[in-house]
């Protein structure tokens, strides 16, 4: 059964691969109003190719750009994909080497690659599993289970209006598993189930002391100086170990599972190359954790800009009114964004000597996500991934933040698993972006995999 299908997705490549083209020629951005109507076609697009076979299919209204909703009825386990349509702005164009909304079939000399924008983020990725289901309704006459499809139009642009839509369509939407096709192979050549998202919460501070800016040489000495302030406060937010120091900070945090260990392990990641390939040579970051357990399950605290005083072309002997920077925290377990806002903004207070104020704006604060890989749908999905790639499937960490994997978790009570076939070099949201034409067609293939094993 699973053979007829995996030999009519090889058979039918080229014509998955025009269906492909001819989504990505859609210049989708969202977050752009010039593109509105591009988005409206985007969805129109998709609900058409749906139907095209045999998918009851259609566009929902937002406030902002549509959603795409498809029901598939079927025996076994019922799966919710999730994917999203619209793109990032093409800025800066002249640095393409071709029109981004031409896109086109290239050679390499790593091999054939699908250029342009959406190839990897998300159009081509999210095409994998339509052309999958495709092709098993094609060779049986329907899908091996109940599937909903959910497509996006507003992911690169915030998703203002996926939490509403989420919340007045919870009984439609609510599956016994997502998935969600919006990552990578792991170093590029390995494929991975992302079973771990840290969460992410934001902080601007603001301390200002004299009422003006000052002369040096007058006041320097006597006149407190909120950069230096601000850079000591900031210091004191990571011991001689790396280690955060805001109080509670840990709490929450739980340790990898020997498990688990064992599988990071397997993976055989080469740190030294991930920090020389942007001209780094010695870890930071705690003491005593690798950097793959650093980057998928510790927290972390970093200052992502500083300003204050005269930053211009010369030099100016000015003692500032006030500095400002901005903080980062990426959460894992059941760390509490809350909390942690709380305790930092209070650690940053108890820093101000006389003289000096702090005001706090927060940037958003979402909650890491962990998925349940008990659930034996995991377990027989990195055995179909292992099957095509022919080399062993990891559950995997991720560093960034994917909030729809959470939002599904608090708004509709399920799991997620994020499978993609994306590379480390496909340039995502840069110029000349790329999706390789392997990745593409096997990313197909294991997506045909994983249903046969899931619905089983």
């Amino acid at each position: 059964m699973l053979d007829a299908v995996l030999a009519r997705i090889d058979d039918t490549l080229p014509e998955s691969l025009e269906r492909l083209m001819a989504l990505l020629r859609i210049p989708s951005i969202s977050t752009d109003p010039a593109y509105a109507e591009a988005c409206q076609s985007a969805a129109d697009w998709l609900v058409a190719d749906l139907a095209s076979f045999g998918i009851a299919a259609e566009k929902r209204a937002t406030p902002g750009h549509p959603m795409v909703v498809g029901h598939v009825s079927g025996e076994g386990p019922h799966l919710l994909f999730y994917g999203h349509y619209d793109v990032q702005p093409v800025d800066p164009l002249e640095l393409w080497d071709r029109d981004p909304f031409d896109p086109a079939l290239e050679e390499t000399p790593a091999g054939k690659v699908i250029r342009g924008r959406g190839a990897s983020d998300d159009k081509g990725q999210l095409m994998t599993f339509v052309e999958a289901c495709r092709a098993w309704a094609a060779k049986h006459g329907s899908l091996p289970c109940r599937i909903t499809f959910l497509f996006e139009g507003e992911e690169e642009s915030g998703s203002p209006s996926l939490v509403p839509f989420l919340e007045e369509n919870a009984e439609e939407l609510r599956a016994d598993l997502a998935l969600i096709c919006d990552t990578g192979l792991f170093e590029s050549r390995a494929p991975a189930i992302i079973t771990m998202l840290r969460g992410l919460l934001g902080e601007e501070i603001v301390i200002r002391g004299p009422d003006k800016d000052l002369h040096s040489g007058m006041y320097g000495g006597p006149s407190i100086n909120p950069i230096r302030v601000l850079t000591r406060a900031l210091a004191g937010l990571h011991d001689d170990e790396g280690r955060v120091t805001v109080p509670g900070f840990y709490d929450g945090v739980p340790e990898l599972s020997p498990e688990l260990a064992a599988q990071w392990d397997a993976l055989n990641f080469d740190a030294a190359g991930f920090l020389g390939g942007v001209g780094l040579s010695e870890p930071a970051g705690e003491a005593g954790r690798s950097a793959l357990e650093m980057i998928w399950s510790r927290p972390t605290c970093e200052i992502n800009g500083i300003v204050g005083g005269y930053t211009g072309e010369g030099f100016k002997t000015v003692l500032p009114a006030e500095a400002r920077a901005k903080v980062s925290f990426r959460l894992v377990g059941t760390q509490d964004p809350a909390a942690i806002r709380e305790a930092f903004r209070a650690q940053i207070r108890a820093a101000l000597p006389a003289d000096c104020t702090v005001e706090f704006h927060d940037h958003g604060a979402s909650q890491a996500s962990h998925m349940a890989t008990d659930h034996p749908a995991f377990e027989a999905a990195r055995g179909a991934l292992a099957e095509e790639w022919q080399t062993p499937a990891a559950f995997a960490g991720c560093g960034g933040s994917i909030p729809i994997a959470g939002h599904f978790k608090k708004l509709l009570g399920m799991d997620s698993m994020l499978i993609g076939f994306g590379k480390d070099d496909d340039q995502i949201h840069s110029p000349n972006e790329k999706y390789d034409l392997e990745s593409f067609h096997k990313g197909i293939r294991s997506w045909a995999r994983i249903l046969d094993a899931v619905s089983k």
